[in-house]
């Protein structure tokens, strides 16, 4: 999938980011928390993979890192967050299951970097 969609680039020196993320949401204040949460990783050009995983392509480890910094700037004070990079050839081996049945594997929406 990765490899075809960006084909100029490296699968094994492009990254995926993933953000893994369970933060509280029993009261009004901590809804607003996690909902602002989620909107700064939808404005930094992350994607919903699941509810509580967000996901980035980057052509390198510097703008991976630009990123995981740019996360790390805006943790919420309470919960549980967790961010993980792996390679682009990594991320094409994931299997995806909706239920038993195999899942097409949808391109990401194709980003526009400014450096």
């Amino acid at each position: 999938m990765n490899e075809n969609y960006y084909s100029g680039l490296n699968a094994y020196r492009s990254l995926w980011v993933l953000v893994f993320f369970d933060l509280p949401t029993e009261t009004k204040k901590e809804r607003s928390i996690a909902s602002k949460f989620r909107k700064k990783l939808l404005d930094d050009g992350f994607a919903m993979f699941q509810f509580s995983i967000y996901m980035r392509f980057c052509a390198s480890r510097e703008n991976a890192e630009v990123h995981t910094k740019r996360i790390r700037n805006i943790l919420p004070e309470k919960g549980k967050i967790g961010i993980m990079q792996i390679t682009d050839k990594q991320f094409g081996m994931m299997e995806l299951f909706y239920g038993r049945k195999v899942a097409e594997k949808e391109a990401p929406a194709q980003q526009l970097e400014l450096f």
